[in-house]
């Protein structure tokens, strides 16, 4: 009785060690990620001792540049590029990506002619379109797709943190803080992508920078209204006068009540957006994967004039397609 007594207890004490161990290594994991998630990439590259040029160079070096030497159209779609790039924040350029783009799209080609010339498919020009297309759809479409909704996720969390920036920004200019403290304090306190954007603000500023240029560099940065509207608010209040925290205030509310709203829009559309994105992404994954899988079931009817016909048919109505959609769920709030 007591050899099973001490049994129990013995059995009792490894569980409740186990289990204390297993809390503390928990707490520490959710303790040192929370403050992980705290601390920006700004700050996270400061503190590693590299220079603040060097960090202001790295945060902005996939900003978008202008081209006037280039055509209007042209100009228009690398911006778009760029600002796209700029926003998935990803250590590469949008020069590099392209390159990239186009080693891969070479590379993919060149494979599949010397895939389609050994297997006996022939080299035609029904044969060289699908492996033209292919590999534009491997090498260059799905990339832009992944890049897209990068940018996108990044876009929408900095909608969503700009009202709470605001507010904490109204709170320091209360509080006493004059506008640089007002700015260094968001660098210290929110998360990315805000907080390094405002780390980069108080750098410029603090390299000579006027501080209105400095936000309008980020609001061109970043292309949202809401941010154009806060930098137009101070640029006034500069000029005229009158009580800032007052004003950014009512910025505040009206940012939420117009983010609310669409918010609401995002919902009732959500079904035709949806619709959308599978109209568009699903017919390029799905040739994709059929040509990976089992290439032969597209290049045995390659040569034949009346598939090539229907593939160009196919591409064309495509494209148009792709622009309707996106013009109709091109919603504006």
């Amino acid at each position: 009785m007591t050899l099973e007594i001490t049994r129990i207890f013995i059995m009792i004490a490894v569980f409740a060690a186990v289990f204390l161990i297993a809390q503390a290594l928990v707490s520490n994991y959710a303790a040192s990620r929370s403050y992980r998630g705290a601390v920006n990439k700004r700050l996270r590259m400061i503190g590693s001792g590299q220079n603040r040029d060097v960090v202001v160079g790295k945060l902005i070096k996939n900003r978008p540049r202008q081209r006037a030497e280039l055509p209007q159209g042209i100009e228009a779609l690398i911006a778009q590029f760029e600002k796209t790039v700029f926003a998935a924040s990803i250590p590469f350029s949008a020069g590099q990506i392209m390159v990239f783009m186009a080693l891969g799209f070479a590379a993919v080609f060149l494979v599949g002619v010397l895939f389609s010339a050994a297997s006996g498919a022939g080299v035609g020009f029904g044969t060289i379109l699908m492996v033209f297309i292919f590999a534009i759809a491997v090498a260059v479409f799905i990339p832009i797709l992944v890049l897209g909704n990068m940018a996108r996720s990044r876009r929408n969390r900095m909608e969503r943190q700009f009202p709470v920036a605001l507010d904490i920004f109204v709170r320091a200019l209360r509080s006493g803080h004059p506008i640089a403290s007002a700015i260094d304090l968001l660098t210290k306190e929110m998360e990315d992508p805000i907080g390094s954007e405002f780390g980069l603000i108080s750098d410029e500023v603090a390299y000579g920078a006027d501080l209105i240029g400095a936000l309008e560099h980020m609001a061109d940065r970043w292309d949202l209204e809401d941010m154009r509207m806060f930098v137009v608010s101070l640029s006034v209040q500069s000029q005229t006068g009158g009580n800032l925290a007052e004003i950014l205030d009512n910025i505040a509310k009206v940012i939420r009540d117009r983010h609310q709203m669409f918010m609401k829009v995002r919902a009732l559309s959500s079904e035709g957006r949806m619709t959308g994105w599978m109209l568009t992404g699903l017919p390029v994954v799905t040739f994709v994967l059929i040509f990976s899988l089992a290439p032969q079931y597209y290049l045995e009817a390659a040569e034949d004039p009346i598939f090539i016909y229907s593939a160009v048919t196919l591409i064309v109505m495509y494209c148009v397609g792709v622009y309707v959609i996106r013009r109709l769920i091109d919603l504006k709030v």
